[in-house]
């Protein structure tokens, strides 16, 4: 059988209400049109569906049959129906967002306490990773978007939005008093025991290329998972530390470390939100990607 599915939404109201009266007032359509859509259901499937009776219609055993099926399919279908009004009016969903230590403490969470102010009922969940694993979440679709710092590499149809500058420093406890009001060259790294991120991280990566071109390969005295403990081990004067501005600015405030100061200035970095083309975003997606990036987020955009 080839049945318009139409044909089948009628004969459920019908069987719902057990009048085509009442089915016609609940469609929006007129009796006439249900009575045609009835026949041509029977006419279709080759069997009587319904007997009329005073009180208006009663199923035959064929038509029992059928509706036990159709029942399923109709209310499957209205049960989706209303899930979708759900997710568009921002009642439930989810949004998976991948974000490093920095991007997550110094840029996202102001933006994730507003949006769950706004919408308490959709999940978030952020993955916290370093940019390389976030992009790599990214690429193989188990995260909508990911907020990471540069350097990375974009791969195939991914999308990025800069959305803040940052910028790296060096910094230092009270110990390595003699380098404070000094313009340093950065080749002067080269004699301190300095205290770097891990080398998955691009942070790291930042560094590291970014002293290559200066013709400086450093071997740091220590290589730390996360920014934080950079800091601490700073405090207690066991090395230099170098951490996005951002960590360091308590310390600094006061007064347990100071920040290196150098004849040339660093380049900046930043931190981009970065969208892959073929992962469908969700309406909440989508929402909380335009109160971070201030711009109108398209389907055709993601």
């Amino acid at each position: 059988m080839n049945v318009n599915l139409e044909y089948y939404r009628v004969f459920y109201y019908v069987c719902v209400h057990g009048s085509l009266t009442a089915a016609a007032r609940e469609l929006c359509i007129s009796q006439p049109a249900v009575s045609q859509a009835v026949r041509q259901l029977e006419k279709e499937a080759g069997i009587k569906l319904f007997l009329r009776t005073s009180k208006g219609v009663q199923l035959t055993k064929e038509g029992e049959l059928l509706y036990r099926y159709v029942k399923i399919g109709v209310e499957s279908l209205l049960e989706g129906e209303k899930m979708v009004e759900r997710v568009l009016g921002m009642d439930m969903g989810e949004v998976r967002i991948g974000a490093s230590d920095m991007t997550l403490q110094f840029f996202l969470l102001p933006y994730l306490e507003q949006f769950h102010k706004e919408f308490p009922k959709i999940k978030v969940n952020v993955s916290n990773a370093p940019t390389p694993e976030t992009i790599k979440s990214l690429e193989e679709g188990r995260i909508d978007f990911g907020v990471v710092t540069t350097p990375f590499e974009c791969r195939g149809t991914m999308n990025r939005i800069p959305v803040k500058v940052i910028r790296n420093v060096f910094i230092a406890g009270n110990s390595f008093e003699s380098l404070r009001d000094r313009k340093l060259d950065y080749s002067e790294l080269s004699g301190l025991p300095c205290i770097f991120l891990e080398k998955n991280t691009s942070t790291r990566t930042f560094m590291d290329d970014f002293l290559l071109k200066q013709g400086i390969e450093l071997k740091p005295e220590f290589e730390l998972a996360i920014s934080d403990m950079i800091v601490q081990f700073a405090k207690r004067n066991m090395g230099v530390g170098c951490v996005m501005e951002g960590f360091a600015q308590d310390a600094v405030e006061a007064g347990d470390v100071f920040e290196l100061k150098f004849k040339m200035e660093m380049p900046a970095r930043h931190i981009c939100v970065v969208t892959g083309e073929s992962n469908l975003i969700s309406m909440p997606g989508r929402k909380l990607l335009e109160m971070i990036t201030g711009q109108r987020i398209e389907t055709d955009m993601i």
